[in-house]
């Protein structure tokens, strides 16, 4: 009898724990169909909770027991004399990262923070964008710089922070903020286009191989790779080269009407602390110390993207865990429900 009893319990227990895996498997399915379909991603951080906890973690490690009793004592009646005041709102601050390359593919993540920024905007409300870019495609980073230009128009105010680099592309970017902050030994500026294009030409006309290229347009092809450079050609590719410069040139000196455009648009860079000199920069200061300064008087928000796994990867790493934990929880409950622990 004894026996029996056994095996009915082994067969409930393993029918329990196979019910809850395939109840677990749908709900994880079921779930990762949803965010497949949003394809939103969007991870939100409170920054001033960070500070918070770092200043928590460094009393508890600094402060002796008695000390850390009696801060805690301190703000926790700090915290009920401001919860019955009725405290002003603080403005917000939205913090991005923008890490640019030549082609500038951060601007996918970018325009969808801005777009999320822009559904909640209020007035009084600010953007920072941590800034490191050495410039790339010119229509890469005019669509960045865009992007930027489309929290201006909703009347956000927008700044920009360089702790490394933003040149050429980079600046281009920058040169849209109401107030740009670099740190002194950021690198700021190069104001300038270049186009570098190999040509094989003589190589192949030396080892007697043909090349033919067809064209319909006077100037579809100027400066190429394989064809040969004629005088005509490289004077049109120059005139392109000079009007992209101009464009630049007028697209900074708009947005920054402070500067002198014909000092700083020579391609050249400067670090922070001749940048702010050409007005190239607003301020000298770390990101990191220009958010931290801010931390009493708004509430600061990081928005970033969360790293994009595969579904089979989330339905495996979630099936895992949840199965293993359901499998301990419920075995533990049978096993003590039976000898009464």
């Amino acid at each position: 009898m004894e026996f029996t009893l056994d095996i009915a319990s082994f067969a409930l227990k393993t029918f329990m724990i196979v019910a809850a895996i395939a109840i677990v498997l749908l709900i994880i399915i079921q779930s990762g169909m949803r965010s497949r379909k949003s394809r939103h991603g969007l991870d939100i951080e409170n920054l001033n909770d960070r500070y918070d906890d770092f200043r928590h973690l460094m009393q508890s490690e600094l402060l002796d027991k008695k000390e850390l009793k009696n801060l805690l004592k301190s703000e926790k009646k700090e915290e009920k004399k401001a919860a019955k005041k009725e405290e002003p709102k603080l403005p917000r601050i939205f913090v991005m990262d923008f890490d640019g390359d030549i082609r500038a593919t951060a601007v996918q993540d970018l325009r969808e923070q801005i777009t999320a920024i822009l559904t909640v905007s209020q007035a009084g409300d600010e953007a920072v964008v941590r800034l490191e870019s050495g410039g790339g495609l010119v229509t890469s980073y005019g669509l960045a710089a865009s992007q930027l230009s489309r929290l201006k128009m909703k009347g956000i105010r927008l700044t920009i922070c360089v702790d490394k680099i933003a040149a050429s592309g980079g600046y281009m970017m920058a040169c849209v903020a109401d107030h740009i902050v670099a740190a002194p030994f950021a690198v700021l500026g190069s104001i300038g286009v270049i186009a570098q294009v190999p040509n094989f030409h003589k190589v192949l006309k030396k080892h007697d191989v043909d090349y033919r290229e067809v064209t319909a347009g006077e100037f579809k092809r100027t400066v190429t790779v394989m064809g040969e450079i004629t005088d005509h050609g490289m004077k049109k590719f120059k005139e392109q080269i000079e009007e992209t410069h101009d464009l630049f040139k007028h697209f900074v000196k708009s947005n920054r009407p402070v500067v002198d455009i014909a000092q700083v648009a020579t391609g050249e860079y400067w670090y922070g602390t001749k940048a702010l000199e050409l007005r190239l920069a607003d301020q000298l200061s770390t990101s990191d110390d220009y958010l931290y300064s801010r931390r009493e008087e708004a509430n600061l928000y990081l928005i970033s993207h969360q790293g994009k796994k595969k579904l089979s990867e989330r339905l495996s790493e979630s099936f895992g865990k949840a199965a293993h934990s359901l499998f301990l929880k419920i075995w533990g409950d049978l096993d003590r429900s039976r000898f009464g622990a």
